[in-house]
């Protein structure tokens, strides 16, 4: 029988706990490796699981966010239960050791070692739910407006493309280049870019290059805007005789035989014998006759070569010439001319065939003859018809000794006034037809003029568009006699009307103020 209880109790024999017999010595060693293996195994369980620290790191999976759940308990949660862990230990051990020998403590272990175990697997390490997909915005094309996805784009202009959406807003097709150009915000090959805004030559075709300063350089035709290379200027590509067109790569100009160029236009309504010049200077006079500037004398009018022209003008002493290719000339002087009597034929690109006959003329008047180069379209033979029957009708009229400024400006007046009947509506120029005189003139001629016209259809757009030129050949002469002597007198004609101001330059020989 077991000795009654004291307040000390000292173990002199093994006593069972539970499953086993030992002292309670080892029990206290086998319970402090068991805690010791228990808390290592924890501590690695929960490393793996939480990463540095305990924690949950988010994980990049692709190009998708995806965030793993951290538990709810933060650092100083898990560092407190640990202590509060540990105390509960070390406050169950002082109570195991304070309770007297032999007494029955095997429950209390057990259900110590129990409760830790439990307190381990729920606090310490909680399981991880399933990853939360945690939605970004969606990379959207540019191009076709469809959802990138995880396939490669081009960032640009602060947009997303698909690499084949990322086009050229010239050609369309994808810009694979490291380089592009950028036009607002449209995107182009730079191929493209310059083929759509650097100047090509419209003579050779090629892109116009730069100057020793790196300035892109050309020239410009004032009324056809046509763009060239400056080399052209001086290269020897051909020039039209009548528009000053140059002659492109892809178009062939016809050769006259006095060396002269004539482009296709031009060509069309070309005059190019005396016979065929008569129906279009009859019509001049009678345009002169419904101005009441009637020429009373019968003056030969013939169509020659450029050598011919020249050689009478070196023999004319009077008169001004424009310079640098007079195309018509009103002779005063008597003179042997050989003038075209049989129109060229065209053989290839060239006009051959021409037969010309020398006369004999003879000083009647005051005008001998009025002389006009060929191969000219029918506008421009006119407007030089109706240039020098003007010289010609102020010397058969008693106007001498007049300054070159006045007698060319008032030709070229004439001029620009047909010009005007032929071509009704033309836009951008000085009109001359305020004075009553030129109004009516201009009612009572159209009929005579046009009619030569309308026998070949009417004038074509091309026509007109030449018309046009030649008056804006006459308005915008840089020369002094030519130029400011039409607008001088285009001023004074436009104020006073034409009649008043032939009278005022008879009286003063210059125009009204």
């Amino acid at each position: 029988m077991p000795p009654p209880n004291s307040g000390v109790h000292h173990i002199s024999n093994p006593c069972i706990y539970g499953d086993f017999v030992s002292s309670y010595a080892e029990r206290k060693s086998r319970f402090m490796k068991w805690l010791g293996k228990l808390f290592k195994s924890g501590s690695n369980r929960g490393g793996a699981r939480g990463g540095i620290g305990g924690r949950a790191h988010p994980q990049l999976l692709g190009e998708e966010n995806v965030v793993w759940s951290a538990p709810a308990r933060s650092v100083d949660d898990r560092s407190r239960t640990g202590k509060e862990r540990g105390d509960a230990i070390a406050l169950a051990m002082a109570e195991d050791w304070k309770q007297p020998s032999g007494c029955n403590r095997g429950t209390n272990d057990q259900d110590l070692a129990r409760s830790l175990q439990d307190t381990l697997n729920s606090s310490s390490f909680p399981s991880y739910g399933t990853p939360q997909y945690c939605h970004r915005n969606l990379r959207l094309c540019s191009g076709c407006q469809r959802d990138i996805g995880y396939d490669n784009y081009l960032g640009c202009m602060g947009k997303f493309f698909h690499p084949e959406c990322f086009c050229c807003r010239s050609c369309g097709y994808p810009i694979t280049e490291t380089e592009f150009s950028l036009s607002g915000k449209d995107p182009y090959h730079k191929s493209c870019f310059k083929e759509m805004t650097h100047p090509k030559c419209e003579v050779c075709h090629q892109f116009i290059p730069t100057n020793a300063a790196g300035l892109i350089e050309y020239r410009c035709h004032p009324f056809w805007s046509q763009k060239y290379c400056p080399s052209h200027e001086h290269d020897n590509t051909a020039r039209c005789c009548s528009c000053e067109r140059l002659e492109s790569r892809d178009a062939r100009y016809y050769s006259l035989e006095d060396g002269r160029r004539l482009c296709l236009e031009c060509m069309e309504s070309a005059i190019m014998d005396t016979g065929d010049c008569q129906p279009l200077y009859h019509a001049i006079r009678d345009y002169y006759e419904g101005m009441h500037m009637k020429l009373d004398q019968q003056i030969p009018m013939l169509l020659v070569q450029r050598q011919a022209l020249n050689e009478a003008i070196f023999g004319e002493k009077n008169g001004y010439h424009h310079m640098p290719e007079t195309r018509g000339l009103c002779l005063s002087e008597e003179q042997t001319v050989a003038s075209i009597q049989k129109r060229p034929r065209i053989g290839g690109h060239r006009l051959v065939g021409m037969r010309t006959e020398p006369r004999k003329l003879t000083r009647k008047c005051e005008v001998t003859a009025i002389l006009v180069l060929y191969g000219l379209p029918r506008l421009l033979t006119g407007a030089i018809l109706a240039h020098e029957l003007m010289h010609g009708w102020l010397r058969l009229k008693g106007y001498r000794n007049l300054n070159p400024e006045v007698e060319e400006g008032i030709c070229q007046v004439l001029s620009y006034m047909w010009l005007e009947s032929e071509l009704p509506g033309s836009k951008d120029m000085p009109s001359t037809s305020t004075s009553t005189s030129t109004s009516a003139a201009s009612s009572s001629s159209s009929s005579s003029s046009s009619s030569s016209s309308s026998k070949k259809g009417g004038k074509s757009q091309v026509e007109k568009k030449l018309g046009d030129f030649f008056m804006h050949q006459i308005a915008h002469d840089a020369t002094p006699a030519y130029g400011e002597g039409f607008r001088s007198a285009n001023a004074a004609v436009s104020k006073y009307g034409l009649r008043r101001t032939l009278d005022h330059i008879r009286l003063t020989g210059n125009f009204p103020l």
